[in-house]
C-alpha cells in the first residue's frame, strides 16, 4: 500500500550496512546522532590520519567483519543478473535465450 502524505518513512533500519564508500565522517556522526547501529569499514587514509592525531583523533569506529560479509554476500548476489547484459538491455529479445539466461544465473548462485 502506498504511503499517503509526505515526509520520510516511519520505519527505522534495525542495523545500517555500507562500503567504504559510506565512511565520512558526516554520515557517521548522523548515524550515531539518530542512534542507528552500523556496520561500516574505515577507508585506510582516515584510519592514518586518525592515528597521526594519537588521543584527539577518537577511537577506530566499531566493526562487525561477520555481518559485513554477509553484507558482501547480499551484494554480489544482486549483481549477478546484472552481469546477464544480453537480458537487462533485452537485446536477447527470444523467449529460449532469456530463460537461459535466467538458468545460468540461478546455477552461478548455487556454487
Amino acid at each position: 500500500m502506498p504511503r499517503i502524505g509526505a515526509g520520510r518513512p516511519r520505519a527505522r533500519p534495525v542495523h545500517v550496512l555500507a562500503d567504504r564508500a559510506h565512511s565520512s565522517r558526516e554520515i557517521r556522526e548522523y548515524l550515531r546522532r539518530r542512534r542507528l547501529p552500523h556496520t561500516i569499514p574505515e577507508k585506510r587514509d582516515q584510519a592514518g590520519h586518525r592515528r597521526r592525531r594519537g588521543s584527539p583523533g577518537g577511537r577506530p569506529p566499531g566493526f562487525d567483519r561477520e555481518k559485513h560479509k554477509a553484507r558482501h554476500d547480499v551484494e554480489n548476489r544482486i549483481g549477478l543478473p546484472e552481469q546477464a547484459r544480453g537480458v537487462a538491455t533485452r537485446y536477447d529479445k527470444l523467449a529460449v535465450r532469456h530463460g537461459a539466461t535466467g538458468r545460468l544465473t540461478l546455477m552461478r548462485q548455487a556454487r
